[in-house]
């Protein structure tokens, strides 16, 4: 039976951000103005699909999944870091810290899968659109959301459950404002070589496969683009998936110069790059799905109209 090594470690310290002393309320009003408007922008979207008739779309079904993720992502993590910000410091269990890094990591590993049958979304609609009501089916959608999460939360699970048999000793500090996988792997004792070859396995199956699928995707979609003989036809073509590959070259590039080009391990240019990626990444998806789409700015118009029409009667 699998039991979490708690003899040795019961808590961390995570450190936050140092020398802010004179800008930690500053800071912390950033901090929590960004969170309010993540919070209330991916709210919003899923109102503002699941209220209309855009759930009936792929797209903006996948979309308000996507805004789920990215509400945990941020709620499972911003909170502690204001709390931290304030502190100068805190602790977290043992048990605290894996939990944060299993949802941090889901939430992660989950989006990639959403990024993915996103694109697989936009390529049928702009290669095959013949074939898009047969192919892209509601029965189908259900079913690859469903996947997204489930492949997401159990890749993890496993790492996680790896993570629970090393031993911890000596400094119990991470030089972060989240529980990360390679800060808490530095602070073991033990061989961590099983823990780094099984996640190095699943790096692929997260990310790498799924980025391969996205690029593959878009290079047909790019390719069939290019085929249309009006330039009109062209971008009326390439604006219904600009907006998704907006958020998945953001999504990408601060992933991969965060994980796949780490220098100088978890040090301070690491950190802000952790913090533009846990703050701004779940910020960005809904504005850029907000001003750029005519539908989704349409469903906001008329929802609040609905707003301002029932208020006098609810009084």
């Amino acid at each position: 039976m699998l039991q979490i090594n708690s003899t040795m470690v019961t808590d961390f310290f995570l450190t936050g951000f140092q020398n802010i002393d004179n800008y930690k309320t500053l800071f912390f009003i950033f901090i929590l103005s960004i969170y309010a408007m993540t919070v209330s922008g991916n709210l919003l979207i899923v109102t503002l699909v699941s209220s209309s008739q855009l759930s009936q779309s792929p797209m903006y079904f996948f979309l308000s999944h996507l805004s789920v993720c990215d509400f945990l992502f941020s709620s499972n993590i911003v909170p502690n870091m204001m709390h931290i910000t304030l502190k100068g410091g805190s602790t977290i269990s043992f048990s605290g810290c894996l939990i944060q890094f299993y949802i941090f990591a889901s939430c992660t590993a989950t989006e990639c899968y959403l990024l993915t049958v996103m694109s697989f979304d936009r390529f049928v609609a702009i290669c095959a659109p013949l074939h898009y009501t047969i192919v892209v089916n509601s029965k189908l959608c259900l079913h690859l959301a469903i996947w997204s999460w489930l492949l997401g939360f159990l890749f993890v699970l496993i790492t996680v459950l790896l993570i629970c048999q090393l031993d911890f000793c000596g400094s119990m500090t991470i030089d972060h404002f989240y529980c990360d996988f390679i800060p808490m792997l530095e602070l073991s004792c033990s061989d961590v070589s099983p823990v780094v070859l099984e996640t190095f396995f699943f790096a692929i199956v997260i990310v790498l496969l799924p980025f391969l699928a996205v690029l593959g995707s878009y290079v047909s979609i790019f390719w069939t683009i290019i085929g249309i003989p009006s330039s009109t036809g062209r971008k009326k073509t390439f604006s219904t998936c600009s907006s998704h590959l907006l958020v998945v070259g953001t999504y990408y590039g601060s992933l991969l110069s965060i994980y796949l080009f780490p220098s100088g391990g978890h040090s301070k240019n690491i950190k802000m790059l952790s913090l533009l990626y846990t703050l701004g990444t779940p910020l960005l998806n809904p504005l850029i799905y907000f001003f750029r789409n005519q539908k989704i700015q349409r469903q906001f118009s008329r929802f609040s109209v609905f707003k301002k029409n029932i208020q006098p009667i609810l009084r």
